[in-house]
């Protein structure tokens, strides 16, 4: 044991956490008797006060055991940590991975997002950084309300939208508060984001699968099921690409009227459109029957963790009480710095700029398509951040996934998203942030190893 005189700890810091971590390892066993205060003392040279304070600090923990006339031992009650291996994260790393959900992460604005968080600490009042509304920051609030009936067309209300970290908070504390309300079912997108299913099984919904097709969902089967409540991606379906019909976004608001049911409204990357002005949110057209959530993940980047969702007035309190419950509110800094970001324009360039940047790469990888995997098909919108490849029937898809992966690209397939087994096989293959020439490399690969499997 070596104590460092000129250490920025205590030797008495230094001395408590040396043992603390010997015991911790199992190198001082269970039992284990430690030298005496004096002859300790005089082995490292510091003094016996500050060995018998170190010992007494230990023995409050429960690290040591004394007893008058005995030698001080390691407790009974401590249990050697366990060694493992260096942790390793649980997302695989691909040197080329056509992640569906991913922006631009190298083209986060970062200097200028630096400046709204020092704008947010520097003109913030104190109590701001205290316990506010767990609905979020009033002031980030007002510039969203702003913000989403400019850009999304929604019939935004500031008192009733919430700040929550993104989508799959928003859906999880919607499906709590449902089922509170009695709800058994929900309607979801049948193929749709297999993370909307595992949310609404892990609050006890029932799943009723909804088909979709080229026109979106099939609002028809929607209305001949026993379901309450319904998730949709109205503006970009995942993973099909499709825009929800003018037909079908009548005929969804009329059964919700109807039967008094729910529309969630999920709006993850509908600003990026590229053939025209993206469509409007679907809650601008009945905002008490839909449940609009959105995020700034694909806006700017997911590590942010910021989401809002804008509810129907009965529904108001009961989501902004189990946000309280279950965090007491977001993170405020973050959320300040977000309304300077909005309220000064740079959200909107930001998204412009994303906009050209997305388009010419959506177009590189049509392209590296055409060229290496003819076989494929492609029917999505011009929209968004990933692109449905379709892949002729007999094409084993696991098999693929796995011949990609040991070529180094990652990529989901169409199979995970969907509800039964069977269907034509496909792959999701986003494009947002990998540079033109990694999309190139990257569809190489992968007729590489459609070749092998095919």
């Amino acid at each position: 044991m070596e104590l460092d005189r000129g250490g920025e700890l205590s030797l008495g810091e230094q001395l408590t956490g040396s043992i603390r971590e010997a015991i911790r390892a199992g190198r001082l066993p269970l039992g284990a008797a430690l030298p005496s205060t004096r002859g300790l003392a005089e082995e490292l040279g510091v003094s016996r006060g500050l060995v018998s304070e170190a010992y007494s600090q230990l023995a409050a923990e429960g690290y040591l055991s004394t007893r008058q006339g005995a030698p001080v031992r390691v407790s009974a009650a401590v249990r050697a940590a366990t060694r493992r291996p260096p942790a390793r994260s649980l997302q695989e790393r691909f040197p080329y991975h056509f992640h569906p959900g991913l922006p631009a992460l190298e083209s986060f604005p970062r200097e200028r997002w630096v400046r709204s968080l020092r704008a947010a600490l520097r003109e913030s009042p104190l109590d701001a950084l205290g316990y506010g509304d767990p609905r979020g920051q009033p002031e980030l609030r007002e510039a969203l309300t702003d913000y989403l009936g400019r850009v999304r067309g929604a019939a935004a209300d500031t008192e009733q939208m919430t700040i929550c970290t993104g989508f799959m908070q928003g859906f999880s504390l919607a499906c709590g508060v449902l089922r509170g309300h009695g709800v058994e079912s929900i309607a979801l997108e049948d193929p749709g984001w297999h993370i909307h299913r595992l949310i609404a099984e892990q609050a006890g919904l029932r799943i009723v699968p909804i088909p979709v097709d080229a026109q979106g969902l099939r609002v028809e089967e929607l209305i001949a099921s026993d379901a309450a409540a319904v998730v949709v991606t109205p503006a970009h379906q995942f993973p099909t690409g499709a825009i929800l019909s003018p037909s079908r976004r009548a005929a969804l608001v009329e059964w919700a009227e109807r039967d008094e049911g729910l529309i969630v409204e999920d709006d993850f990357d509908a600003e990026y459109r590229y053939d025209r002005v993206a469509v409007g949110a679907l809650q601008g057209l009945a905002p008490e029957r839909v449940l609009y959530i959105g995020s700034a993940s694909k806006r700017l980047t997911p590590g942010m963790r910021l989401g809002w969702m804008l509810t129907p007035s009965w529904l108001a309190w009961q989501i902004s009480a189990a946000k309280a419950v279950q965090d007491g509110g977001s993170e405020v800094v973050g959320q300040l710095a977000l309304r300077d970001f909005i309220v000064r324009g740079e959200l909107d360039r930001h998204v412009r700029r994303m906009r050209a940047l997305y388009q010419r790469r959506r177009e590189a990888l049509l392209e590296a398509l055409a060229r290496h995997l003819p076989d494929a098909s492609t029917s999505s919108a011009a929209a968004g951040l990933f692109e449905l490849v379709g892949l002729p029937d007999g094409i084993d898809e696991p098999a693929l996934l796995k011949a990609a992966a040991a070529r180094g690209v990652g990529m989901e397939g169409l199979a995970l998203h969907r509800f039964t087994p069977g269907g034509s096989p496909g792959v999701l293959l986003g494009f947002g942030n990998l540079s033109e020439p990694a999309i190139e490399q990257g569809v190489r690969l992968l007729a590489d190893a459609y070749a092998a499997v095919r």
